[in-house]
């Protein structure tokens, strides 16, 4: 559950290198810089979930014979959603210590021979939701799943209302730069009615332009999606490379709608660095918080198909991985060349130096922002004090090496040293082939 959510403006409806040496500024609120202290707390509970960073997270759910069905299962589902119901109800009541489970197991059955499928209680909710991020194989930052914060929106399937609903979740997640930890669930798949879909991979996303002749202004990896805003009528920002894209919510049986994200909803920081002044005249900026949107929230076998969540950012998500992937902003040669290394060579080591800069230009301007980052040495050791109190209770943790180990300096990292089990678990979050596929702008369906 979750604190009171905040006030809901309407929604109006209606992400290679920068092209030029300087990277013009966006639009929405900045953080402004203080010297306050950095806000401490819990790390990044989601950090290194996949598509933070933007590599691939397919997996047996991801098989070629799944398909996105109105109900939202695979083919004959009827035992499948039983057992998956009776294994999660198991698990709640043995971990929340809830006696015998059989009476509650017995009325999702009966509920699921009724109707197809049965509604968990808030509390299962809640708790389904936060063993999902325990069991996120992929993520660095799981030693606070127990803090976070659930919004149930299960009566929420209009389109226009996930939108506004959405934007609430970007400003309760903010609190003007101390990230909470915070996930909204919104209605369901179920059997003839789908729920609702934002074919967004994150909430705030920047566009990418596409020219004619080549070339991307913006992010590459959104061109697709910002073209399929445009078709569905989206005018286009102002042209700059960090264009935040309209949230693109579908309802069953209609086409999706492009909705605005109010400006307030939208905490951007502006890239300085500690040492070279004239970093500022880049115009590099990032949003704060990563709100994951295009992922299935799987409990007890049913799907919340449009349930955005979000910890807060370990700074190489940005540094080592947004602004710096040759097929991202790309800005490593662009660094090098204004730090004045010597390019001609890899030997030189240009690439690590610029990398490293522009991971120090993150850190540094978030903390002056006053808003909430994590570094990778310090989640690092977080996530083997998790392994730690998980093992504790006896429960076994799965973990990809792969995705574990951060993008930089990694061997200087102790969870490089290790070797990890890669067991799946459920609850779970879930990438399906479709959502990926809506993500990059390359469906254009109703569903019905």
């Amino acid at each position: 559950m979750c604190a009171p959510h905040g006030r809901k403006d309407a929604a109006g409806e209606s992400e290679h290198r920068p092209p030029e040496p300087t990277v013009p500024g966006a639009r929405g609120r900045t953080a402004a810089p203080t010297r306050g202290d950095r806000p401490d707390g819990d790390p990044d509970d989601l950090t290194g979930s996949p598509a933070a960073d933007g590599r691939d997270r397919s997996d047996w759910r991801d098989r070629p014979d799944r398909r996105d069905r109105p109900d939202g299962r695979d083919g004959d589902d009827g035992h499948d959603l039983l057992r998956a119901a009776a294994a999660f109800l198991t698990l709640h009541h043995t971990e929340e210590r809830l006696g015998d489970p059989a009476r509650r197991i017995t009325a999702a059955h009966a509920e699921i021979a009724e109707t197809g499928t049965y509604r968990h209680t808030t509390e299962e909710l809640v708790f389904g939701a936060r063993v999902a991020w325990r069991n996120a194989n992929r993520c660095i930052g799981r030693l606070y799943w127990h803090s976070l914060c659930v919004r149930d929106r299960r009566d929420v399937r209009d389109a226009k209302d996930v939108a506004e609903a959405s934007a609430d979740h970007l400003r309760e997640a903010t609190r003007d730069g101390r990230i909470r930890a915070l996930i909204t669930v919104f209605a369901p798949d179920a059997p003839g009615r789908p729920g609702p879909r934002i074919w967004n991979e994150q909430l705030i996303r920047y566009a990418g332009y596409a020219h004619p002749g080549g070339g991307v202004t913006g992010d590459p990896r959104n061109t697709g999606l910002t073209a399929l805003a445009r078709r569905l009528g989206w005018p286009g920002g102002p042209g700059s490379p960090f264009d935040v894209l309209p949230l693109i919510v579908q309802n069953a049986g209609d086409r999706p709608r492009w909705f605005t994200l109010p400006e307030d909803a939208v905490l951007e920081v502006a890239l300085t660095h500690p040492e070279y002044p004239w970093w500022r005249s880049l115009g590099l900026r990032w949003h704060a918080v990563p709100a994951l949107a295009g992922m299935c929230l799987e409990i007890g076998g049913i799907c919340y198909p449009a349930a955005p969540f979000n910890g807060w950012y370990m700074g190489t998500e940005i540094g080592a991985r947004n602004l710096a992937d040759a097929d991202r902003y790309d800005l490593l040669p662009h660094l090098a060349d204004r730090l004045g290394l010597d390019t001609r060579s890899d030997r030189s080591l240009w690439k690590d130096r610029a990398l490293v800069e522009l991971n120090r230009s993150v850190l540094h301007s978030f903390d002056r922002a006053g808003v909430t980052v994590t570094d990778h040495h310090t989640e690092s050791l977080r996530f083997l004090t998790h392994l730690d109190r998980e093992e504790h209770k006896g429960r076994r943790v799965g973990a990809d090496w792969s995705w574990i180990v951060p993008p930089i300096s990694g061997s200087a990292t102790p969870v490089f040293h290790r070797t990890y089990e890669t067991v799946e678990r459920h609850p779970a979050y879930v990438h399906h082939p479709e959502a990926l596929a809506r993500a990059r702008g390359e469906i254009d369906e109703i569903l019905v």
